[in-house]
């Protein structure tokens, strides 16, 4: 059987990236031989369930010195990582963070899957001299998230595909519209738009027939001080809940009506997805890339950047009207099952890994 790494910082993390790993051990398990590297763990737990037969090996545990600070330390790493694989079969190692090959296996297949989007991460390569080339094309596939990037990515690799994120399943159970709850998800960090959301809902509050409703913010982060500041600021308190990450949470999908997503900007947000699978309509900042790719007229509104006031009246129009709330949330569902679903994105990885 054909073997799979999967490189990622630290599995133990509740957050995207380790949410994407899991689905795709369900998704390629039964074709592969599964092992995940987490660099900087110990002995901790996967955020995520993980099929069966899936191994884990902590790699700071085999190498207490793991660093990857310096040059040195990643040329270290790639050869210390390289002497994991087996010799004897076909390897296809996936990176999701920190690796980088600079030594090379032999019957292995480095692939790099970028989370990220291209103006935060690549767009300062397009300026560099061609003698130095950026260290993605270390990797034999690129994969990205959004079409409307791949232009910008070839640029730079000479082998780029496009793979979305997608859900394993479809829950069995949705959200039945009449809870009077706006939920948002995601890291308590500045690209994700938390701070001008709150201004959002400072509008909201205004209209005398929504005053029932609450805001509820899942997540944590660096700024969660400020966060918190600005809630007590704006006098929100009663309004605005916030709740930690966890590891449940469908129960947070199924206690709310609509979602918010306040981004700065987006890669490919699985939340909409998530979302969606529950029925929950969707209003989003129509910024670069993910949202625009996820959100159609039928389940929901996009918002252009920055127009704070017209996000927070098309919150109203969702908050005031139960039948639109659940027409839209019905076509965001369909939009997951359809193009999000494992069935729609599995062709693309069996191509990709020429199955």
């Amino acid at each position: 059987m054909k073997n799979i790494f999967m490189v990622v910082k630290n599995i133990s993390s509740v957050g995207g990236i380790n949410r994407v790993v899991s689905n795709l051990c369900y998704l390629l398990a039964k074709d592969y031989k599964i092992t995940i590297i987490s660099c900087t763990t110990l002995e901790e737990s996967p955020a995520f369930e993980m099929p069966i037969g899936v191994c884990l090996i902590h790699f700071k545990k085999l190498y207490p010195d793991f660093c990857t600070k310096s040059f040195l330390d990643k040329l270290k790493f790639s050869y210390r990582f390289n002497k994991l694989l087996p010799k004897d079969s076909q390897n296809f190692v996936i990176v999701h963070q920190l690796l980088f090959p600079f030594f090379k296996a032999k019957n292995t297949t480095y692939i790099r899957l970028y989370h990220g989007n291209f103006e935060t991460g690549f767009k300062k390569y397009l300026h560099k001299p061609p003698l130095l080339p950026p260290r993605i094309r270390l990797f034999d596939i690129l994969i990205i998230l959004s079409a409307k990037q791949i232009h910008l990515f070839s640029k730079l690799h000479p082998n780029v595909k496009v793979i979305p994120n997608f859900l394993n399943d479809l829950p069995n159970t949705t959200t039945n519209h009449t809870q009077k709850v706006v939920l948002s998800v995601g890291r308590f960090s500045e690209e994700k738009g938390f701070l001008r959301l709150i201004d959002i809902w400072f509008t909201v509050t205004k209209n005398p027939h929504l005053k029932e409703w609450k805001l509820h913010l899942v997540g944590d982060g660096e700024l969660k001080e400020r966060i918190v500041a600005k809630i007590h600021s704006l006098g929100l308190e009663d309004s605005i809940i916030l709740k930690p990450f966890t590891k449940n949470i469908q129960e947070e999908y199924l206690q709310a009506s609509i979602y918010a997503l306040s981004s700065h900007y987006e890669a490919f947000p699985m939340v909409l997805l998530e979302s969606g699978s529950y029925a929950l309509p969707s209003v989003s900042f129509d910024v670069p890339n993910g949202p625009s790719e996820i959100i159609q007229e039928k389940s929901g509104f996009k918002i252009p950047d920055k127009n704070l006031q017209g996000f927070a009246l098309k919150l109203q129009l969702l908050m005031e009207n139960t039948h639109l709330r659940k027409r839209l949330g019905e076509g965001a569902r369909e939009i997951v099952l359809e193009r999000f679903s494992k069935k729609a994105i599995k062709p693309k990885w069996q191509e990709a890994l020429n199955i």
